[in-house]
């Protein structure tokens, strides 16, 4: 059998790999510093190469590291699988997410115990606070995004794509005068998300109404489930996504218009690129993938 550095070494060069710092990995692996330090040396001596680039207090892969790193880690992952299923002891592993109340209700939170057969050790902290994105590694882990475009220095991974619905109470296809064409919107409040406001702009445009023609009022919100609620109570129309109408299943609502727009907007699955090497987040992304179907 060929020579391997020992098994300390490689831990502690996957947990600096993964954390970015050689304080927080020691901190993970319960040594001081200049301890973990020595073991990441010794790993670097044994294949003769440096591993890091060292920085301020941070250490960052170089092209060696990150090729090495990406080869040991999931074999280290299944070592310590291996480990808990004979001794029967499983770690907890918790994750931090942010994300959109409206996408949790209607996607997320029905296959989350398909989650937790999946992976029993694993625990979500659920933050639907808002500007995840810009939280990210000061308190989330990853986030759930609505957005056009992610910022491409994170890792991103879009999650669906969409058509843009108006939405309405079934009641205005009632009476005598059913709302059956889009310049009828002048006598209807529009509802609007304010981190979706383009959606009434694309709407708007493919249904090729006249500019002169305004909606009697917009109303925005910040949360997708009380615009749908605003809209089956006859308060507006909502310009939302076709999974959003077709998820909540409400008999007062209805579709209005049959003209097809692509929506600006798609969720994304989005962490540092750092933290998909950490393994609550890399087992919620590849189930999160592999549930909702990889666009």
């Amino acid at each position: 059998m060929r020579r391997l550095p020992p098994l300390g070494a490689i831990e502690a060069f996957v947990q600096v790999a993964r954390l970015g710092s050689v304080k927080a990995a020691a901190t993970e692996l319960a040594l001081s510093a200049p301890a973990l330090s020595r073991r990441v040396q010794s790993l670097e001596r044994f294949i003769d190469r440096p591993l890091f680039e060292r920085r301020h207090q941070a250490m960052v892969l170089n092209a060696d590291g990150e090729r090495l790193l990406g080869q040991i880690a999931p074999v280290l992952d299944s070592l310590s699988d291996a480990v808990e299923g004979m001794t029967g002891t499983i770690e907890v592993l918790r994750l931090r997410l942010g994300i959109l109340p409206l996408f949790a209700s209607q996607r997320l939170f029905p296959r989350l115990g398909e989650l937790r057969a999946a992976h029993p050790e694993l625990h979500l902290d659920i933050d639907t606070a808002g500007h995840g994105i810009a939280r990210l590694g000061e308190g989330l882990d990853a986030v759930i995004a609505l957005s056009r475009e992610i910022d491409p220095t994170l890792y991103a991974k879009r999650l669906d794509r969409n058509s843009v619905y108006v939405i309405g109470a079934r009641t205005l296809l009632d009476g005598p005068d059913p709302v059956r064409r889009p310049e009828q919107l002048a006598g209807l409040t529009a509802l609007i998300h304010r981190e979706m406001p383009d959606n009434f702009t694309a709407w708007r445009d493919a249904a090729k109404i006249d500019p002169g023609i305004e909606p009697l009022a917009i109303d925005y919100f910040d949360s997708g489930a009380l615009m749908l609620e605003a809209a089956a109570q006859g308060l507006g129309v909502a310009f939302m996504h076709e999974s959003h109408f077709q998820e909540a299943r409400d008999p007062r609502l209805v579709r209005l218009f049959d003209i097809v727009v692509e929506s600006p907007y798609s969720y994304w699955f989005v962490c540092r690129p750092r933290a998909l090497h950490q393994r609550p987040v890399r087992m919620f992304h590849d189930w999160l993938i592999k549930t909702l179907g990889e666009v």
